[in-house]
């Protein structure tokens, strides 16, 4: 039996979709269908039910997701014990939000690389919702997202949340104290896109504090942010550890005000792949990574 078919049909089933499992296969959608069919004649039995555009599955093909699943298990812990004992190239896509690439993530790659030096990474920066999209159609392995990602055999774990500051330029604020109604009488706001976690909980604040109808821009890049800033556009909510690193080649501050943001929440979500141990070490590494006081993990000096 051909471990390529079997793993053609698990990944069609596990992503209810030939179109998605042959995206993530990195074949064609009719590679991916002539497998299944391959698969089809060698079991003299119908795995997929073809009668309409549903994906559905036939009563033989559930039985064998299950057998499949254990094959490709096994397949793995079988290439485990018998390998030569070289590393063999480590094939990641992940998918982050702009917050944890300019936080963390350049640090948690390079001693990812140092675990694994064979590691090849396809990195994706793009808001939640398209993550969160990634990860339905299979596209992405592994994210970094502001909610968790949801699927069969999805798994997902929250990190630590990121302190959220106000960000202005040493010229304009200085080491000054604001109030949010000093604040927001001096400038605009600035924070992420329209929706999202720091929006919402933005406006939150301002109800909260009797600060009505303020004038907030939503932008979706932090470098835009961060450029309109130092304009003297107005006054942005970013991550504190993104700031932390941006203080030290650009004139910015973070603000010391009285209304305290609420943190970013940061969720890492990931499938399983039976065929696979990457997702699994990877996934070990992020949690550790992550478990770090924010002090070791020292901003890269340009």
């Amino acid at each position: 039996m051909n471990l390529r078919f079997v793993e053609a049909f698990y990944w069609a089933v596990t992503l209810k979709s030939v179109t998605r499992a042959a995206e993530k296969l990195f074949v064609t959608q009719s590679a991916l269908s002539s497998r299944i069919a391959a698969l089809e004649s060698e079991l003299g039995t119908l795995l997929l039910d073809r009668r309409d555009k549903q994906f559905r599955l036939t009563t033989a093909g559930a039985r064998f997701h299950r057998h499949a699943e254990r094959l490709l298990n096994l397949q793995r812990e079988i290439k485990a014990e018998f390998g030569s004992g070289a590393e063999r190239p480590m094939q990641l896509r992940i998918g982050v939000i702009e917050s944890v690439l300019h936080s963390w993530l350049i640090e948690w790659v390079q001693a990812l690389r140092r675990q694994h030096p064979a590691l090849e990474l396809a990195l994706t920066v793009e808001t939640t919702p398209v993550l969160l999209d990634q990860m339905k159609r299979g596209t992405a392995d592994l994210i970094l997202a502001a909610l968790p990602a949801d699927g069969d055999r999805v798994q997902t774990r929250a990190l630590v949340p990121m302190p959220m500051v106000f960000v202005g330029t040493q010229a304009r604020h200085g080491r000054r104290r604001f109030t949010l109604p000093q604040l927001t009488s001096q400038d605009e706001l600035l924070t992420f896109q329209r929706g999202s976690q720091p929006h919402v909980a933005l406006l939150d604040l301002c109800r909260r504090d009797g600060v009505e109808s303020p004038r907030v821009h939503t932008i979706s890049s932090i470098s835009a942010m961060v450029q309109l800033v130092e304009q003297g556009f107005g006054v942005a909510t970013l991550p504190q550890a993104a700031v932390q690193r941006l203080t030290g080649q650009l004139p910015l501050v973070a603000l010391r005000c009285d209304a305290v943001l609420t943190p970013l929440p940061i969720h890492l979500s990931w499938r399983d792949d039976p065929a696979a141990s990457a997702a699994g070490q990877v996934v070990d590494s992020v949690l550790q990574f992550n478990r770090r006081p924010a002090s070791s993990k020292k901003p890269i000096k340009p």
